[in-house]
């Protein structure tokens, strides 16, 4: 981390705004200082993204100074804020697909000879901001719309650079990114911290927040709760910051009377293209948590219990039957539910209600029951604890973690006996995260059976009853509760032979 304090080259100070007379900002202060990463942290609807795009010239303050080299500017546009060094990378990326890479980043700013684009200089120029960067996978000429969503994440970085941006905010950079797409990211932010740049990241990532973040701000109800040296802080205490309750409350313990019960699922020399020897049980009122490295087949294989990639070879039972389960709406008729990773593309209807998408399993797969089952939906979101304006709304319009909850609830409609979770947590923040575990509390005492996916080890060790880690499409061991994350990763990456028990068996 870069320790040097000096002047701040951006300031919010006492920022207010309001929207339809409600004030969504209380006087929020920070300084961004050249050379560190400033983490802005907070549940949804805390302010962070008012706040930033305050900065970035999308919304205007009602009340308040924005300070640029301690003078005060007023931003109208982003363009403005960008002209004056100060440049944004959203979430929903300002790209044009069809175009090069070269192209984008000089969208608009073609440098001329003669009158004509130089495309030779846009190239160059281009060539040499990725070289900046330690890029060399990226070529000026490629397509943006055949680069992956961490290439296109630089692209956009190389966009704020051509403009000599010394103010780079960042939303949610890595919420699509894979692990190892992830790292490249990191390295990238390091660099331009290192060159002078203030950075402002958002992130509902703690482990992101302290791996990068010189300084946290803290954000709740579009109030300030506190600002300071990230050093200063510890995990819990951010977390008591962020949602006013202690970390104890973050991976809640089982419910008392939760009892195992008889294997529901059970699988026996399990296999497919993706998956071999795959040998486990899942048994009713247990939490079994899935690990391992990007592409070791911890997607495969709740895809392949649910029959969206069925398994080809092998024994599957089902509540002690045999059973084939070759699609997925075989599966849900059978009381399985998977909650997928991407919940916008595979998870809901993004411009229907949240009523309809709510009742879409129940559409497809038991129609018969949808009169029932609508009046039962609301209860279901009362307990979620779903906040929105209606069951009428569009999902579209909800937060990440409000999303979630309605992917949920439109599985918990078909009252499953199996709910297998694919990242359920990804891209939500920690108030959302809270919820979810405690929803996989509930759901164990009920003796419904969880399987769940997750890339974040902290979440697998805190709330799994076993964990099971995934090598090469196998199951390389399976691990006790509060296991070692060091414990976790050696037997992910093959650097120790695995613990086994019944469940699953180094293969």
């Amino acid at each position: 981390m870069n320790a040097t304090r000096s002047a701040p080259v951006l300031s919010a100070v006492d920022v207010r705004k309001q929207f339809f007379g409600v004030e969504v900002l209380h006087g929020v202060s920070l300084d961004l200082v050249p050379g560190t990463v400033h983490g802005l942290v907070g549940e949804n609807g805390a302010g962070k993204s008012t706040l930033m795009k305050i900065i970035a010239g999308v919304h205007r303050r009602d009340g308040g100074d924005v300070l640029l080299d301690g003078e005060r500017v007023d931003f109208g546009h982003p363009v403005e804020a960008a002209n004056a060094g100060v440049a944004t990378v959203f979430q929903e990326f300002n790209l044009l697909a069809d175009r090069t890479v070269a192209q984008n980043v000089f969208l608009g700013r073609e440098p001329l000879r003669f009158g004509i684009v130089d495309t030779a200089a846009m190239r160059r120029a281009t060539r040499e901001l990725l070289a900046d960067l330690g890029i060399a996978g990226i070529s000026p000429d490629a397509a943006v719309g055949g680069l992956t969503v961490a290439e296109q994440q630089i692209v956009e970085i190389v966009k704020a650079l051509s403009i000599d941006a010394r103010v780079i905010s960042m939303d949610e950079p890595t919420a699509a990114l894979a692990d190892h797409e992830v790292a490249i990211l990191y390295r990238v932010i390091r660099r331009l911290r290192d060159r002078g740049v203030a950075i402002l990241y958002v992130s509902h990532r703690l482990k992101e927040i302290f791996d990068l973040c010189d300084t946290i701000t803290v954000m709740k109800d579009g109030a300030l709760v506190s600002s300071g040296p990230a050093a200063e802080l510890d995990q819990a205490t951010l977390v008591r910051r962020m949602v006013g309750r202690p970390i104890s409350a973050y991976f809640p313990d089982p419910e008392p009377g939760t009892e195992l019960g008889d294997a529901l699922v059970s699988v026996r020399g399990g296999g497919n293209p993706q998956l071999e020897g795959i040998d486990l049980e899942l048994r009713a009122g247990e939490v079994v948590g899935v690990s391992g490295l990007q592409g070791s087949g911890r997607t495969e294989l709740v895809e392949a219990i649910f029959g969206a990639a069925p398994f080809t070879r092998g024994e599957l039972r089902i509540a002690g039957a045999a059973t084939t389960i070759r699609r997925p709406r075989q599966a849900v008729r059978r009381g399985i539910a998977l909650v997928t990773e991407d919940r916008k593309r595979s998870g809901l209807a993004l411009h229907q209600s949240i009523l309809d998408n709510a009742l879409l399993a129940i559409r497809s797969v038991f129609p018969g029951r949808t009169r029932a089952k609508r009046a039962e939906v609301p209860g279901i979101f009362t307990a979620l604890e779903l906040v929105s304006q209606g069951l009428g709304q569009e999902v579209q319009a909800l937060s990440g973690g409000n999303q979630q909850k309605v992917v949920l609830a439109k599985w918990l409609a078909t009252s499953p006996r199996v709910v297998l979770l694919d990242e359920p947590t990804r891209g939500i923040d920690v108030g959302a995260k809270i919820a979810v575990y405690q929803l996989i509390r509930d759901l164990a005492k009920r003796g419904v059976a969880i399987l769940f996916v997750s890339s974040e080890l902290p979440e697998v060790i805190g709330m799994a009853d076993r964990i099971l880690v995934m090598r090469d499409g196998r199951i390389a061991g399976e691990l006790p509760p509060g296991s070692a994350e060091e414990t976790v990763l050696a037997l992910a990456t093959g650097a120790a032979p695995g613990t086994t028990t019944d469940g699953g068996g180094e293969q």
